[in-house]
């Protein structure tokens, strides 16, 4: 699966983002994480990082079937049609790629994933207090970083042992907080509403960054949203006939507004951190504007330009994304080549970002 086809320039450059943070020397060869030294790489977050635990957790998902997966032949518990970007991160660090916690019988050596598709930062008790009912997995960052702390407990010999350990390898806090926004938006909450909630995801974020931290964690990345307003599964929900409604990448600019606000308040969280614990790399991951960078360029990256915001996997409307009808429901098409497309089902994205 590491074809050339799949060091896409959108890799890359989230790769470069990274590495021009941590001011560590590039190579220039697949391997340009590899002078980092990491041992080992531990993930936190939702669909855009599960590389399993949602399956493993319910055989059921659809995660867990085709079309799924189809890029490697089978389904692999990934929200994609292949790769993401935390196996090309794994891949550029010359690690292998990361198995989930549930699956008790994989390979931890070299690190663990406690992604979790679905999951939210805040708990679905401190959502409920928002007024936000629908969370569907009941899995937070909370649960998550429970399940880091409960393998670190039963792996190391004491805490000089874990700050050793964990003091050579990755952590990647996130993305995470996306779906609390999601959740609150699908309930019919208006942007006004769910700005409201900001702060209090981001001192989650926050907190929970600390507390890895906590346990010997002496290089991090904490990745911002995305600019939701430019994906199908938002421009079909607020799909409007104003034209002022729509930036020049006809994304939506309030959605997008409030993503930048989100990532405001988490850049500021993540420099009091780093005054805090001064001897402690924490990078804030810019998946914003790498993302508007893509789309802007999609035309000249190899992209089908023609469906820059269509789902791959879809069917229905201008972005191809249905809110009744879902990827890996019934008759819901595949298009021919998901090498050409950003977005993969409405809301995750192709192996080729």
């Amino acid at each position: 699966m590491a074809s050339s086809k799949s060091s896409t320039p959108g890799f890359v450059f989230s790769i470069l983002i990274i590495i021009s943070f941590f001011n560590f020397i590039t190579c220039n060869n697949q391997h340009i994480l590899s002078s980092c030294n990491f041992d080992a790489i531990y993930q936190l977050g939702d669909s855009i990082a599960d590389t399993g635990n949602d399956v493993q957790d319910n055989s059921s998902s659809k995660f867990a079937r085709l079309p799924y997966g189809e890029t490697f032949k089978k389904a692999t518990g990934r929200c994609s049609d292949g790769l993401l970007m935390i196996d090309y991160i794994a891949l550029s660090a010359g690690i292998p790629f990361l198995d989930p916690y549930l699956n008790k019988d994989g390979l931890f050596d070299y690190g663990l994933n406690f992604a979790f598709a679905g999951a939210t930062a805040m708990s679905a008790e401190d959502l409920a207090k928002w007024n936000v009912s629908f969370v569907p997995t009941g899995i937070s960052l909370s649960r998550q970083l429970d399940w880091m702390f409960s393998y670190f407990n039963t792996t190391c010999h004491g805490n000089k042992d874990c700050f050793k350990k964990n003091g050579k390898a990755l952590f990647m806090v996130g993305k995470i907080g996306g779906n609390d926004y999601n959740y609150a938006f699908w309930e019919g909450k208006t942007i006004e509403e769910v700005k409201t909630m900001v702060p209090e995801v981001v001192e989650t974020i926050k907190q929970a960054t600390k507390r890895v931290i906590g346990y010997g964690a002496t290089r991090l990345v904490v990745p911002g949203n995305f600019p939701i307003g430019c994906f199908p599964v938002y421009l079909t929900k607020y799909q409007t006939n104003d034209a002022t409604a729509y930036d020049e990448l006809h994304c939506l600019k309030d959605l997008n507004n409030f993503s930048i606000y989100h990532n405001d308040l988490l850049q500021k969280a993540i420099a009091e951190i780093k005054e805090e614990h001064p001897d402690v790399i924490v990078v804030y991951s810019d998946y914003y504007n790498a993302f508007l960078w893509l789309l802007s360029k999609g035309d000249l990256l190899g992209f089908d330009p023609t469906s820059l915001q269509k789902a791959c996997c879809g069917i229905g409307g201008d972005y191809n994304y249905g809110l009744s009808s879902w990827c890996g429901d019934p008759k819901v098409p595949v298009c021919e080549n998901p090498n050409e497309r950003l977005s993969w089902d409405g809301v995750n994205l192709t192996q080729s970002i």
